[in-house]
């Protein structure tokens, strides 16, 4: 009987294994090379934020990364992502780029670390992760290596099984309210939720961490504490005195309604994000913040 046991138990641990580490099942898809998505892709590249972290530390105006990200997790450095086939990722199919962006996980199988917000970027459309690759595979290539990650030596890429396991367990986003709502309306919020939540991952810098650094979304954008700084609470009483039009005026240019321009972090996402979207977009961001918090 106890033999037994003992194999039934190891055939389970060996079937949870295999749950948490299997690739996830993704289509076969190419990446699509028509101006028309090369466009589109260079404008979801701004709004996701690519460029704030990519940017090339030479100063080369390229997306050769370089940029170190620090944690009390370790140091992270932002990889190449110019179509480079030694040092970027020209060898990348579009299927690679669904499974990196929506599922952290690498052309070769392995774990991303979340220093790469995949965890926002999992409701991404897997034909907005596309036409991001038609954008990226547009441009020129860049050799430039990046130096590897500085980590603690127990922090290994298989550990991110069990992490995303847990991430999923912590909870969902809130629900958006949409109940009386015209249509109108409704798309405009929902585009809202969906550039705010996980396109543009505002609750990777505005939203507090548990001490396994998963996001705590009972208190989604309260603001966090990050090795370069405190980063400040979304707030609704300080919203209440916005108008939609503040925020969407503040969304472009960085200008309070107190007449201040704001600083820090959040003016290269500014200049990189969020000044380059349209207006609906920035409208829509408006609206999910005054409505949602």
């Amino acid at each position: 009987m106890r033999m037994k046991m003992f194999f039934a138990s190891l055939l389970a641990l060996f079937l949870l294994l295999y749950l948490v580490m299997r690739l996830p099942t993704v289509t076969s898809y190419s990446i699509p090379t028509e101006p028309d998505a090369v466009d589109k892709g260079e404008y979801l590249v701004a709004a996701g934020g690519c460029v704030s972290c990519h940017e090339s530390v030479s100063g080369d105006d390229s997306l050769g990364g370089g940029l170190a990200l620090e944690s009390e997790f370790g140091t992270f450095f932002a990889p190449n992502i110019t179509p480079d086939l030694e040092t970027g990722i020209g060898g990348w199919s579009g299927t690679d780029f669904v499974r990196a962006l929506k599922y952290g996980r690498r052309p070769d199988g392995s774990f991303y670390f979340p220093a790469f917000p995949y965890s926002s970027y999992s409701e991404m459309s897997d034909e907005d992760a596309l036409y991001i690759a038609a954008y990226l595979m547009s441009l020129p290539p860049v050799s430039a290596s990046v130096q590897p990650h500085l980590t603690p030596f127990w922090l290994v890429r298989p550990l991110m099984a069990g992490w995303n396991l847990m991430a999923s367990w912590v909870g969902s986003d809130l629900p958006v309210d949409l109940a009386d709502l015209s249509a109108d309306k409704r798309e405009l919020l929902q585009r809202g939720e969906y550039l705010a939540r996980h396109l543009g991952h505002c609750g990777e810098c505005h939203t507090p961490r548990n001490t396994l650094g998963i996001l705590d979304r009972s208190q989604e954008f309260k603001g966090a504490t990050l090795l370069s700084g405190n980063v400040e609470a979304i707030d609704p009483i300080a919203l209440e005195s916005w108008t939609e039009e503040d925020f969407v005026f503040f969304l472009l240019l960085g200008l309070k309604p107190d007449g201040e321009y704001v600083g820090g972090e959040m003016e290269s996402v500014i200049e990189h994000n969020t000044s380059r979207l349209n207006e609906f977009d920035r409208r829509a961001l408006a609206s999910f913040f005054k409505r949602e918090l």
